[in-house]
């Protein structure tokens, strides 16, 4: 696919697959829910106990990257700003995704207003990233948290062939935190290994990278990985971050990326980990897509994702 965007399909794909299973951290009720099933993608039925969203659709980490891509696909020319009034169109006032927003600080107030939320949820970086562009912030990006939203809007931005550098600013439209911006660039750089025919890039990553004082951590944190590979994975998952804030989604990721030969079998793990799977299957599934091409990725979880068409079309 031109530009690389068999990499965001790949990721588009593993988002909507995973949906209907997102944010269910409970992995013994979890296992209740996929009981009997080999492929547990695409449940008909949303058991996400935070929000309901058709299956088919992606959550609102796909869903700025979504953003990001109809931003390119109208022109390159002032892509950061007309990236900003897109985001601000889609999420902010006047949006589901807002009206939503306001509904969650109505609901509080109830003991467990958990599943009633009826659409998309907005995350933190997202809701801090809209304030931000309105008061005309030099930096719009959030700060609060520690997630994969910036990586998630960066994404086809990247596979347009951008360097690094204007990624990094992309990145920080969205998410101004240190550990974010880390770790999202290391996921670009293991993606750019894959693309480029690495076998391992997991490995060369950290060949290359084991004297840079700036991915040291990470680095180190892909080592204790390696450790716990012969681990079960929903055990590991629980262990290093089932939630989504780095490093725990990172690591998490990488731990089912090394003990998985394909894109189905990673996502499928992924999912039956549990917590903040949609995070990481955005990473995950780009990964697989990039290092063995379009062709892993299932034909029949594509036709059932409702945004994979608009990505085809870029052929």
């Amino acid at each position: 696919m031109k530009n690389n965007l068999h990499v965001f399909l790949g990721a588009t794909v593993a988002d909507a697959a995973a949906r209907p299973l997102h944010w269910v951290y409970n992995q013994r009720k979890l296992l209740t829910y996929i009981k009997g099933k080999q492929d547990f993608t695409f449940l008909k039925k949303n058991k996400s106990p935070f929000y309901n969203i058709k299956t088919g659709k992606v959550s609102g980490y796909n869903e700025v990257g979504q953003v990001m891509f109809k931003t390119l696909v109208e022109g390159h020319r002032d892509i950061e700003k007309r990236f900003k009034k897109n985001i601000t169109k889609n999420f902010g006032p006047g949006s589901i995704y807002w009206k939503n927003l306001n509904l969650r600080a109505k609901y509080r107030k109830v003991k467990d207003w958990r599943g009633i939320i009826k659409g998309p949820w907005i995350h933190q970086n997202i809701i801090e990233t809209v304030k931000n562009i309105k008061s005309k912030k030099k930096l719009t990006g959030g700060k609060k948290v520690n997630e994969s939203d910036g990586y998630c809007a960066a994404l086809p931005y990247f596979l347009y062939g951008y360097s690094f550098k204007n990624v990094k600013k992309i990145i920080s439209t969205i998410t101004v935190s240190k550990i974010s911006l880390k770790y999202a660039l290391a996921k670009f750089y293991i993606i750019d290994l894959a693309l480029k025919g690495c076998k391992d890039p997991i490995n060369e990553f950290m060949k290359i990278f084991k004297k840079n004082s700036y991915f040291k951590i990470v680095v180190e944190d892909i080592k204790k990985v390696k450790r716990l590979k012969s681990k079960p994975h929903p055990l590991v998952v629980r262990k290093l971050g089932m939630a989504c804030s780095y490093p725990g989604t990172f690591n998490s990721s990488i731990h089912s990326i090394i003990n998985s030969t394909n894109y189905k079998g990673a996502i499928l793990k992924t999912i039956k980990a549990g917590g903040c799977n949609c995070s990481r299957v955005n990473f995950i599934g780009a990964y697989f897509a990039a290092l063995q091409g379009v062709g892993t990725i299932p034909k029949s979880w594509i036709r059932k994702t409702d945004l994979a068409k608009k990505i085809l079309d870029q052929k």
